[in-house]
């Protein structure tokens, strides 16, 4: 495949990927939505549903790698790190593309949300006014969720680990995906199963920490929070950013190194 189709498949497939992953995180979150407060299971299977979409759009353009965390890991497995720079150049590009597009599609959910006295403070809004001040502690603003993650409980360490183990399984199993199929792969399949790992990751593994288990896909949405004219949107919580890009991409490299050993 031409360095043009894997920039052009990366880009539209991450866009895809973070507009309806992002656009479920809108959903549950914004006080205007219908389906406001529908929940963590709606969330892990909306992003599950949303990697698949991703995967079957941009996957005979560029193999559908999404992730700079499992580009990381196909050039070790292969030895091959000539075209890694054009598929991390597409999926950061696609990632703020599908941020902003969540932004245009809950317009209007968003300045309601954001210009609401229960949200941003103000009579008789004790319970938000607390989430204030821990947000202005951590520099996490009131609707940051919806376009990256964030721990529930700020451990460096714990969170990075967290990270790293979640990335682990999701690029195993994109790594020993056909197997057991002759080389031949598994086809039309690919999709629904890296989905339903996906899933399983979030209802599983995605509690303290959101579960980026992908460096563009936390990355280029916090860069759009931080340049979207959003009233009150508060921080980008810059301090925490490096977790769910270094974690997702040391967890890649992890899980190739088991494959080369274990599979290879």
């Amino acid at each position: 495949m031409s360095s043009s189709d894997i920039f052009i498949g990366e880009t539209i497939g991450t866009a895809i990927l973070i507009l309806l992953g992002g656009g479920v995180c809108a959903a549950v979150t914004l006080k205007a939505s219908k389906a406001r407060n529908a929940g963590w299971l709606a969330i892990a299977f909306g992003w599950g549903f949303a990697v698949m979409t991703a995967v079957y759009i941009s996957g005979p353009l560029s193999g559908a790698h999404l992730n700079p965390a499992v580009t990381v890991a196909l050039a070790i497995k292969d030895s091959d790190w000539s075209n890694v720079p054009v598929y991390f150049a597409g999926q950061l590009l696609g990632a703020m593309i599908g941020a902003t597009l969540v932004w245009v599609a809950y317009y209007g959910q968003f300045h309601a949300h954001l210009t609401d006295k229960e949200i941003v403070g103000g009579p008789g809004a004790q319970a938000t006014k607390v989430k204030a001040v821990e947000a202005q502690e951590t520099g996490a603003g009131p609707v940051l969720g919806i376009f990256s993650t964030g721990p529930e409980i700020r451990h460096a360490v714990q969170n990075l680990l967290t990270e790293i183990v979640g990335t682990i399984v999701l690029v195993l199993a994109v790594l020993t995906q056909g197997l057991n199929a002759k080389g031949d792969g598994l086809g039309v399949l690919g999709g629904l199963i890296t989905a339903l790992v996906v899933v399983a990751i979030g209802l599983s593994l995605g509690g303290p920490t959101g579960y980026a288990i992908n460096p563009a896909r936390d990355l280029g949405p916090r860069i759009v929070h931080a340049l979207l004219p959003l009233p009150n949107k508060g921080g980008s919580d810059w301090g925490y950013a490096w977790v769910p890009v270094v974690g997702p991409l040391i967890g890649g490299a992890i899980a190739a190194g088991i494959y080369n050993v274990a599979f290879a």
